[in-house]
C-alpha cells in the first residue's frame, strides 16, 4: 500500500465531502478512491469515515487522523520546496484563506501579477467571513483585526487603516450633513452584521465613534438600521446608491471618495483602526512557496498604501 497516496486520498475525500468529488480532484476513478480509503481503514484497524446514503462524515478517529495527515503532508511539501535551488523554479500550491472583502479587494487585484512572476505556483484561495479559527488549516490566512487583537498566532502585519463613516452626496442632500456624531441619530444605518455578531452587548442599533486625533472620549449614537449584511460589497453598493450611512475601510472607500460618489462624513471621527494580517500556522518552518507569496503580498501592500496615501 502506498501510504502517502492513501493519506492524500483520505484528506481529499474529507475536504471534498464525497468519493466522487475527490476522484475528480485527484484524476482517479471513484472505485479506486473508495478502495484506497477502505485499504487505509483496514490498515489502521478503525473506521475513519461514517458513510450514509446522503453524505460522508468523519468519525472521531477520522478527525484526529486528518489533523495528523495534514501536518505530515505539509511537512513533505515543505521538504520538497526547500530542496528547490532557485526561487524561479518554485512550484506547487499555496493554500490561502481570506475574509470576503480581503479576497475581493485586496488579493484579487494582485493575482495576475503574482502569476506573471511565479507561473508554477498555484494559488488556491478559499473565502470565509470568519477565518481566524481556521489558521492552522491553510498556508496563510488574511484577516483584519482591531487594535485590541491579541490572538496567540504567528501573524505578519500587511497594512494598517481606519474605518470611517461614508454616505452618498444625494443621500446627504436629502437627510442633511452631520457635523457632530449626535446628528447621526436622525440618519439611516447600513450595518455590517459581522460586527453585530462580534458585539458582546448586542447593541446592533448603536454606532460608536472615537476621535480621529487625540484620546478624547468615544461617542455612541443610536440609529435606525435599514440594512444588515455581512457583505462589504453589498453595503458599499447600498451606500453609493444613497440608501444610508455606512462604516467602510478608508482604503476601500478611497476611489469612491476621489470620484465624488461618496462623501467622508464626520472626518474628525473614526469607527476604528485595524490591521490586515497574514496569519501563519504554528509550524516550525515556513515553506518556501509561502514565504515568497507573503513577501509578494507585503511588497504589493506597501505600493497600495503609497498609491492611496492621504485618501
Amino acid at each position: 500500500m502506498d501510504r502517502l497516496l492513501t493519506m492524500r486520498v483520505f484528506q481529499t475525500v474529507a475536504e471534498e465531502g464525497s468519493f466522487a468529488a475527490a476522484a475528480r480532484a485527484l484524476d482517479l476513478s471513484p472505485p479506486g478512491v473508495t478502495r484506497l480509503v477502505a485499504d487505509l481503514e483496514q490498515h489502521l484497524g478503525t473506521r475513519l469515515l461514517q458513510r450514509t446514503t446522503r453524505k460522508l462524515a468523519l468519525t472521531d478517529a477520522g478527525e484526529a487522523y486528518l489533523q495528523r495527515v495534514r501536518a505530515i503532508l505539509h511537512e513533505i511539501e515543505d521538504a520538497e520546496a526547500a530542496a528547490v535551488a532557485s526561487t524561479r523554479d518554485l512550484r506547487g500550491t499555496v493554500r490561502v484563506l481570506a475574509a470576503p472583502v480581503l479576497a475581493t479587494h485586496f488579493l484579487a487585484p494582485m493575482v495576475a501579477q503574482w502569476h506573471v512572476r511565479f507561473p508554477r505556483l498555484l494559488l488556491d484561495i478559499l473565502v470565509d467571513p470568519f477565518p481566524s479559527s481556521r489558521v492552522d488549516e491553510f498556508d496563510v490566512t488574511f484577516m483584519a483585526a482591531g487594535e485590541d487583537y491579541d490572538a496567540n498566532i504567528v501573524a505578519r502585519p500587511m497594512i494598517q487603516g481606519e474605518a470611517i463613516v461614508i454616505a452618498a452626496p444625494h443621500y446627504l442632500h436629502r437627510m442633511g450633513l452631520p457635523t457632530e456624531p449626535a446628528h447621526l441619530q436622525n440618519h439611516e444605518y447600513l450595518r455590517d452584521s459581522g460586527q453585530v455578531s462580534r458585539t458582546t452587548n448586542g447593541a446592533a442599533r448603536k454606532l460608536r465613534l472615537q476621535p480621529a486625533q487625540g484620546s478624547g472620549p468615544a461617542q455612541e449614537v443610536e440609529m435606525e438600521v435599514v440594512l444588515h449584511c455581512v457583505s462589504t460589497d453589498v453595503l458599499l453598493r447600498a451606500a453609493v446608491d444613497g440608501m444610508g450611512v455606512a462604516v467602510m475601510s478608508r482604503l476601500l472607500a478611497a476611489p469612491f471618495l476621489a470620484s465624488g460618489a461618496l462623501v467622508h462624513v464626520l472626518p474628525d471621527w473614526i469607527f476604528s483602526r485595524y490591521t490586515v494580517y497574514a496569519a501563519l500556522p504554528s509550524r516550525r518552518m515556513m515553506p518556501a512557496r509561502t514565504k515568497v507569496f507573503v513577501d509578494f503580498v507585503s511588497e504589493y501592500s506597501q505600493r497600495l498604501m503609497v498609491g492611496r496615501q492621504g485618501a
